[in-house]
């Protein structure tokens, strides 16, 4: 701890210098790494223009234009439209909202789910530990496309095919940050501060809560955001196969459907490469994001 001293006529004053939380030397840490802030900013920009898009555009992005099929990028079009003749700026903006929309849907789930899971089995150990981790092994040896794009068809058409491929996903990808989340609290539990919490009568829910989540809350944040980059990138797999959000509503993944045709990706470059660029930037963004929170929260770090 650093000491500043006042000397005033025969009197010195020591005064102890107030020393930064590690939540406040944690965001310090973020906001000198430019990469990883300027990555934050273009994800900003994204999800703002993108939940904006009704008020940027007018065009409509389910009309079939015969008359407009395929036209290369004007000044009535800045993107070109598509096969079905639709503005593909247009639908990028809104297919942004339903891409971003999925990925954090996913991800809020996913780690609520695997945190809870991961927290209960660490905590109490024993059988239940045992019982859960069986639990999560099973949900990890299922080959996880193959069974998302069965449930996704059977279900498809009976209740909202968005939120289907969303509740899908979260229900079986969970599992790794369940088995994190464990790893965690096993070592985190094992220090005083909880053996005293116990003793004075704190229920499993309260230590669990209140004293063992906070501490590892940045390993949570950290696998938040791989998870989120992996969700838009699940999204547009299955999207582009044609299994994942339905084809009226526009998504990256939907419009990257199109390149399926030779012609469109030898020669209409317009209609797929602005979602293919833009996932792959975002992808990229949030990966650096998380390279950021990593090296922020990891007190080892002098970045």
């Amino acid at each position: 701890m650093q000491i500043v001293t006042q000397k005033d006529a025969n009197i010195t004053q020591v005064y102890p210098k107030k020393s930064l939380s590690p939540l406040a030397i944690a965001r310090k840490k973020f906001l000198r790494n430019k990469l990883a802030m300027i990555s934050l900013i273009f994800l900003v920009i994204v999800a703002i223009v993108s939940f904006l898009a009704p008020y940027i555009t007018t065009a409509d992005i389910t009309k079939v234009n015969i008359g407009q099929m395929s036209l290369k990028p004007s000044s009535e079009h800045w993107l070109g439209t598509d096969k079905s003749g639709r503005d593909v700026f247009t639908r990028l903006l809104y297919g942004g909202r339903i891409s971003l929309l999925v990925g954090i849907s996913c991800t809020i789930f996913v780690v609520f789910i695997g945190t809870l899971i991961g927290s209960i089995a660490g905590y109490f150990g024993g059988i239940i530990d045992s019982l859960l981790m069986r639990f999560t092994d099973f949900i990890l040896n299922f080959p996880f496309l193959v069974f998302v794009i069965v449930i996704n068809a059977i279900l498809f058409g009976k209740v909202s095919g968005l939120w289907v491929l969303i509740a899908v996903i979260s229900l079986l990808y969970w599992g790794g940050v369940a088995r994190i989340v464990r790893s965690k609290i096993l070592s985190e539990k094992e220090n005083e501060y909880i053996t005293a919490a116990i003793s004075i009568g704190c229920s499993p829910a309260k230590v669990i809560i209140k004293h063992l989540l906070p501490n590892i809350l940045s390993t949570i944040i950290v696998q938040a955001t791989i998870t989120f980059a992996t969700m838009i990138v699940i999204e547009s797999a299955l999207s582009y196969l044609g299994f994942g959000v339905p084809q009226e509503v526009p998504s990256w993944g939907n419009m990257l459907n199109s390149a399926n045709e030779p012609d469109v990706l030898q020669y209409k470059l317009w209609i797929w490469v602005p979602p293919a660029l833009i996932i792959t930037l975002t992808i990229l963004s949030i990966n650096f994001v998380g390279e950021g929170l990593k090296d922020a929260f990891n007190p080892t770090s002098k970045r």
